[in-house]
């Protein structure tokens, strides 16, 4: 379903990122907050002109922030010419109103732009239902701000009860197309796991990590298949699973679509089936990048969200991606070397691996890790099999 405020198409519409410094969060951690918030902007087509923080202890729940810092935007909006305000939070319908009265420009909050993404992104059917669901969701309580005539997709006459107003009528046909794609989704998650049933007892291997790390980039040098990897948010949706054969040993490998803070719930309860692959693999794979400034907040982010998911606790490698690109942080200075000696201490009760996907250091080293885990759990599932390894 079209939407006046979807980013898709949009030519580089000029932006504003706004943020609160509130009593948990610092003004360090707020402003990669804005950063990543910035990506995401720029994956969905727009460029970000400016940025405002704005430390109080919780977002004012009329206006997100105060009426002083909202009185600064909406100057600077004006001087410059600005399409759109995106806020890093889920804004809620009272705040989205009371904003778009004030600044008088498009308004969205980080949950709208990453399933506007999202949307760009999908590209079978399985993923474009799942996202047209969670954007419905997302829609249907701010309804009053939009107008949004859904009465032209389903005919108007017998449909309507005596002096039914346009937002009831639209409500109600959302609801009746939210009940449809469950449904639908429902159909398609039942195929699905029969599909995995149907893959017998090949050993399963999932890879799992913050969005933009190498995953699909890995998937393409383990299994040699061509998986659409970009540098941008987002760049894969649909679960993608390969046969993939190592020393004459065969296992599933599997991509999933990458973790990211604050993920709207309405994406994690959409992507329900891709979540299934990460619940009934036998390995993880968990890939960082660690020439991003804030990997170790991704790492948290990433297990904590697959502790939510799937509270089995799973043999796991942590793989080190993009070691090409590897800078000392300021604050510890710390060499490469150094760098893996610490996460191997950390990490004392994981397989580790330090990696560039990009330039292949290292990838036989992860393969032969791989195999060896793979070869375990298949020795213990099938004591008796006489496998040429």
């Amino acid at each position: 379903m079209r939407q006046e405020h979807v980013l898709v198409d949009a030519v580089e519409e000029r932006c504003v990122l706004v943020g609160v410094i509130s009593s948990d969060i610092t003004e360090e951690i707020a402003n990669e907050y804005l950063d990543e918030l910035e990506f995401l902007a720029e994956t969905a087509g727009a460029i970000t002109v400016e940025k405002f923080l704005q430390k109080m202890p919780i977002p004012n729940p009329r206006t997100y922030v105060g009426s002083g810092k909202l009185d600064e935007i909406k100057e600077y909006v004006k001087e410059n010419e600005i399409d759109l305000v995106i806020f890093d939070d889920e804004l809620s319908p009272s705040q989205l109103r009371n904003i778009e009265r004030e600044l008088e420009v498009k308004i969205l909050d980080r949950n709208n732009l990453i399933l506007d993404i999202f949307a760009s992104r999908a590209r079978t059917a399985h993923a474009k239902t799942q996202v047209e669901l969670a954007q419905l969701q997302y829609l249907l309580p701010r309804l009053t701000r939009m107008w949004t005539h859904l009465e032209r997709q389903k005919g108007g006459i017998g449909m309507r009860g005596p002096g039914e107003t346009q937002i009831e009528t639209d409500r109600r046909i959302i609801q009746q197309k939210i009940a449809l794609l469950k449904k639908k989704l429902t159909d398609i998650d039942k195929q699905m796991a029969i599909q995995r049933g149907n893959r017998g007892q090949l050993v399963r291997v999932a890879l799992v990590g913050y969005t933009n790390v190498g995953k699909s980039t890995i998937m393409n040098l383990i299994s040699k298949s061509e998986v659409f990897a970009e540098n941008k948010l987002f760049a894969t949706l649909d679960t993608t699973v390969r046969k993939v054969v190592i020393e004459n040993l065969p296992f599933l490998l599997t991509d999933t679509v990458g973790f990211i803070r604050k993920l709207p719930h309405q994406l994690v309860e959409s992507f329900k089936s891709t979540l299934d692959e990460v619940r009934e693999a036998d390995i993880l794979v968990h890939v960082l990048d660690i020439s991003h400034p804030t990997f170790e907040d991704q790492y948290n982010v990433v297990n904590e969200t697959l502790a939510e998911i799937d509270k089995e606790e799973k043999p796991t490698i942590v793989v080190f991606n993009k070691i090409d690109a590897y800078v000392p942080s300021e604050d510890e200075n710390m060499d490469l070397e150094s760098m893996k000696r610490k996460w191997m201490a950390q990490l004392s009760d994981k397989k580790c691996v330090f990696i560039s996907a990009q330039d292949k250091s290292n990838v036989e080293e992860f393969k032969n890790i791989l195999y060896l885990e793979v070869k375990r759990i298949f020795e213990k599932r099938y004591p008796y099999h006489n496998f040429l390894y």
